[in-house]
């Protein structure tokens, strides 16, 4: 147990009516009572060493892989790594590396595909290589680290650069993070670091940008079965561009990234032949650049494409760079982590949803149901670990459900009333609590490494506690609904293939998640019967 857990558990053990010198009783008691032996000491505190090694492990792996990545486009490639690695211990190395390879494929088999390394295949690969050595692994790790990174030189110029978009792209990621379930923020933060990008590395070119991503083609299939619709781009742009549709009969090289998952760069698109020009005013002025990046999930599978194209510029002769090109990857990259971790709360929400519809005519009892998911704190002067809680979702006595499109953020500081919710955060344990008579019970929704991704915070009135088969059917949403929430989460590792048992969740416009939550009801059920 943590020391929130503790604290929390005996808090609810306690209960709230116990008297001063009961708590102190009690306390006396668990003091002379609670014994340790040597050897569960000896074994709590290798449990301990072992943590801290791991955790500043994966802060020396994230280190090396930023700073081998000086192009921020988010991968390394693999061959460009094996080929470092082969000067490690020199041929004892050869078979090691094979081995680890394979084994690597065979746990990411789009590596085989793609030759693309991710940050947490980039560690496996490592740990794997390791392991593969007799001496300590341990120790094999820290050497190989050091190796690799005295093999990793980069100037201090690149360094600077690197540094400066390393930050622009942690603010897509923030805004992914504080905006609820809106993309706009994000879409926004996007754009700011191409044009910022431009101003500082790019000799200030003046660009468009957009990003279209692709949906299902229902209504006019003769013209592809997909299509991509432009959901962002440069504010000139706008009138032109934002909500149109392009087909795949029509001019343009998009869909042509998207099939060879590879960039396509353009340099003169007025001898090209081939480019859908959106704005038809500037039929004398088609003079420029056009580069079109493939936009990957996890599974490097393309879900749309960022465009960059330099027409607004004076000067015709602009082109991108190497170095423009692959920082353009790298927002990519991060703009997929941002679109796909809004898709992953979007779909925790339509959980939620989709629960509390089964709950609320089962147990009359509960008054009213408000839904939090836990955001970063906003605030920068707060501690690094501070968050808030973003109220999404707040359901009546009637089961009604009002969705809060626009974040509503709760601050511990601001809300001294609702801290029972923050130590069900701190704790990710269940918390109860009476406030002016009306009774509350807090309820965490937990990630896959156990911390608190998102509270109910139930009211029922009066009552001290639900009726038995009120707080039987509570149980169960609540399992089913922490089922379907780390089966999401589950999904959205690179490593992991997305499954479906039910017929449902194969038929496209279906809200898959909120059908996740049925599939377990009914797996539940049919191993009952």
């Amino acid at each position: 147990l943590t020391l929130p857990q503790f604290v929390q558990l005996m808090d609810n053990f306690v209960g709230e009516d116990i008297s001063l010198t009961t708590v102190k009783r009690l306390t006396a008691f668990i003091k002379q009572e609670y014994k340790q032996t040597k050897e569960e000491k000896k074994k709590q505190l290798e449990k301990v060493h072992r943590m801290s090694h791991v955790a500043q492990r994966k802060q020396l792996l994230e280190a090396l892989f930023e700073k081998w990545d000086s192009n921020i486009c988010g991968s390394l490639d693999l061959e460009e790594v094996v080929a470092v690695l082969r000067k490690f211990k020199g041929d004892m190395a050869k078979e090691a590396l094979m081995s680890a390879k394979e084994q690597l494929c065979s746990r990411y088999p789009q590596l085989n595909r793609v030759g693309k390394l991710s940050l947490k295949a980039f560690q496996t690969f490592l740990e794997l290589f390791a392991s593969k050595f007799t001496d300590n692994e341990d120790e094999t790790i820290d050497n190989l680290v050091r190796f690799l990174t005295t093999s990793v030189e980069q100037s201090h110029t690149k360094s600077l650069q690197s540094s400066a978009r390393r930050k622009w792209l942690q603010d897509i990621q923030q805004a992914a993070e504080t905006s609820g379930t809106s993309m706009e923020p994000v879409y926004k933060a996007v754009i700011k670091a191409l044009t910022q990008d431009m101003e500082v590395h790019g000799n200030n070119k003046r660009i468009s940008a957009y990003i279209a991503l692709l949906e299902e083609n229902p209504l006019s299939p003769e013209q592809g079965q997909v299509l991509l619709r432009y959901v962002a781009c440069t504010a000139e742009d706008a009138p032109y561009v934002l909500n149109r549709v392009l087909h795949r009969d029509m001019k343009g090289v998009s869909f042509a990234a998207i099939d060879q998952g590879k960039p396509i760069y353009v340099p003169r698109v007025q001898h090209h032949g081939n480019i859908h020009f959106w704005n038809s005013d500037r039929t004398e002025k088609r003079k420029g650049s056009l580069l079109v990046l493939p936009l990957y999930d996890a599974h490097w599978r393309v879900f749309g494409i960022l465009g960059l194209d330099t027409l607004w510029d004076e000067c015709h002769e602009s082109i991108f760079l190497t170095h423009e090109i692959t920082f353009y990857e790298g927002v990519c990259h991060a703009f997929s982590k941002a679109y796909h971790h809004i898709c992953m709360r979007e779909n925790v929400l339509q959980v939620a949803v989709t629960a509390l519809d089964w709950l609320y005519p089962r147990t009359p009892s509960i008054h009213a149901v408000t839904t939090y998911l836990v955001a970063p704190g906003k605030d920068e002067a707060l501690q690094e670990k501070s968050y808030a809680l973003c109220k999404v979702i707040t359901t009546d006595n009637r089961g009604q459900k009002e969705i809060h499109k626009s974040p509503v953020f709760l601050l511990r500081e601001e809300n001294l009333l609702r801290d029972y919710l923050f130590k069900c955060t701190d704790s990710s344990e269940v918390t109860l609590i009476s406030i002016y008579g009306e009774h509350h019970i807090a309820v965490p929704l937990h990630d896959l490494s156990g911390q608190t991704l998102g509270i109910f915070d139930i009211s029922i009135g009066q009552h001290k506690k639900l009726p038995p088969q009120e707080q039987k059917d509570l149980q169960k949403m609540l399992k089913m609904a922490q089922a379907a929430c780390s089966e999401i989460l589950q999904r959205s590792l690179e490593e992991t293939e997305p499954t479906q048992v039910l017929e449902a969740e194969c038929v496209p416009h279906v809200r898959h998640a909120g059908i996740l939550f049925h599939r377990f009801m009914l797996q539940e059920l049919r191993e009952c019967v």
